[in-house]
């Protein structure tokens, strides 16, 4: 046998504890041929030498938004701008006509909030939307205010009226799609990240188009995907009653269609908001404020989703952020179990951002997977800390608390929403400090190699994907990321240098250390 390539003089953390380290790797079409004596003395048709660099198999996403995060390079950015002036000077620059889209905006650090009053005379008859940070909100002018009957206020728009507004513009064509995903594929590549989980396409807060699937099947990306399919798609069907299939979506394709580089993975469904909005449902109000936030649809909705998404054998990957939207998560995915058991369904809880102490047991007992992004509170922890307040602060995006009941926690970075870098995410796993220097729950804090496994095999497992991907172990695909230290002894895990990233045996990114 003939490899196509050997690694040599490396430290390789595998994650795989039959063969913890390695210092040499072979690889043949596409996959991880076997690691040291297994193939120390096999030809090669390349050897490179990694002088001592540090391998990992390659970080998994498994929530991000590729076409969103794209996007935004084509957008009017305003991130960081904390003054109306500021903002209505910019917006005064942008290019072209028809419809002027902004991305970026924060209202929490402006001098006052930007208003439709504000943007009409730089815009005109031009409709303007301007994406909050979060996802989850907009402003907009009148040219766009005026399209949305029964929709009056400032501009400021929230959920179901954002969508209305965003909807306005939709869709995006399969040429700008597949030009945004190009975009966002060489930032994660940069970043050790070879494969992601869209996190909803076809419709829903986060879609650009009803043809989206199309355009990652055009774009073929040098990392692997997999596509989250929003329930708003779900349709009446007319199968065969013994199928117990009510609704689905066309051809009754569900979780598992396609191939390691692009396959549908769970249905996804919001149950509410988020916190830099102000929109996550709680049980109790946001602190010095009578909000508790908003469920996203009528609980009967939500809970025919969620039932009818179960039943049609899909993994469900459920948005959920406060701690009312979970308890109406854990309610509704027991009532679908009950109703129709399904062992290893894998359902999972995007987000799972503030969870009581008594919600943990009952994550764990329903088999949930916690789909978290640390780098919100290494972003926003100084903010969420205080609209949470002293008392639920620690119940924030758990992780300690998660592991020891067992529960396989998968790590994510929802971006664009916040940094990307599953190295920055693993750095607050360890040390639960927001980048203001704010402790985040600190009795949550895990291990380096507990957050190394949330980035590899746990997002694996939370993507159904553990068999080919996770570890460095003989037959699985062949993904890695070349470090320029060790996670598990470095003081500043998030500043070491991706030295390279590797897809199915090909070296896909490299810079300079």
């Amino acid at each position: 046998m003939k490899l196509d390539l050997k690694l040599t003089g490396c430290r390789a953390v595998t994650m795989d504890p039959a063969h913890p380290a390695a210092h040499t790797i072979g690889i043949w079409q596409g996959r991880i041929a076997g690691l040291d004596d297994q193939v120390a003395d096999l030809p090669a048709a390349e050897t490179v030498d990694l002088g001592n660099a540090v391998v990992l198999p390659g970080f998994i996403d498994a929530h991000t938004h590729l076409a969103w995060n794209g996007r935004r390079s084509r957008t009017v950015d305003v991130t960081g701008l904390t003054t109306v002036a500021q903002i209505l000077e910019r917006l005064a620059t942008a290019p072209g006509e028809g419809w002027i889209e902004a991305s970026g905006y924060d209202r929490r650090i402006m001098d006052r909030p930007l208003t439709a009053a504000d943007l009409d005379p730089v815009t005109g008859d031009r409709p303007l939307y301007v994406a909050d940070i979060s996802g989850h909100a907009c402003v907009v002018n009148s040219a766009v205010l005026n399209q949305l009957p029964g929709v009056t206020g400032d501009g400021w728009l929230t959920e179901n009226e954002q969508l209305a507004a965003r909807s306005l513009r939709l869709p995006y064509s399969l040429e700008e799609i597949t030009a945004e995903l190009h975009e966002s594929a060489r930032q994660v590549l940069a970043e050790g990240v070879t494969m992601c989980a869209e996190a909803g396409i076809g419709a829903g807060l986060i879609a650009s188009s009803p043809l989206e699937a199309a355009a990652y099947q055009r774009a073929r990306l040098p990392i692997r995907v997999q596509l989250m399919v929003s329930a708003y798609v779900l349709h009446d069907v007319a199968a065969d009653p013994a199928d117990g299939i009510a609704r689905a979506i066309d051809l009754g394709l569900h979780t598992g269609f396609g191939d390691d580089m692009l396959s549908i993975g769970a249905m996804k469904l919001w149950t509410d908001g988020g916190m830099i909005a102000r929109t996550a449902a709680l049980s109790e109000p946001y602190a010095g404020t009578e909000n508790s936030g908003q469920l996203a649809e009528s609980e009967e909705f939500m809970r025919a989703a969620i039932v009818d998404g179960h039943n049609a054998g899909w993994q469900l990957a459920i948005h959920a952020i406060g701690d009312r939207a979970i308890d109406f998560t854990l309610d509704a995915v027991a009532e679908a179990q009950r109703q129709r058991p399904r062992a290893d369904a894998r359902h999972r809880i995007e987000h799972c951002g503030l969870v009581r102490p008594d919600q943990l047991d009952r994550i764990a007992a329903l088999g949930l997977i916690p789909v978290v992004q640390p780098t919100f509170l290494w972003s926003y922890g100084d903010d969420y800390s205080e609209i949470m307040g002293p008392d639920r602060a620690p119940w924030m995006y758990r992780g300690r608390s998660f592991l020891d009941r067992g529960i396989t926690v998968a790590g994510s970075s929802d971006r664009p929403v916040a940094d990307g870098s599953p190295l920055r995410a693993i750095e607050f796993m360890v040390r639960r400090r927001s980048s203001g220097g704010r402790a985040v729950g600190p009795d949550e804090a895990i291990t380096v190699e507990e957050a190394l496994h949330a980035y590899t095999l746990g997002s694996a497992y939370a993507c159904r994907k553990e068999h080919v991907l996770g570890s460095l172990t003989p037959g699985k695909l062949a993904d890695l990321v070349v470090l320029g230290d060790d996670p598990r002894t470095s003081d500043a895990i998030a500043d070491i240098p991706v030295l390279a990233t590797m897809v199915g045996g090909t070296l896909t990114t490299q810079r300079s250390s």
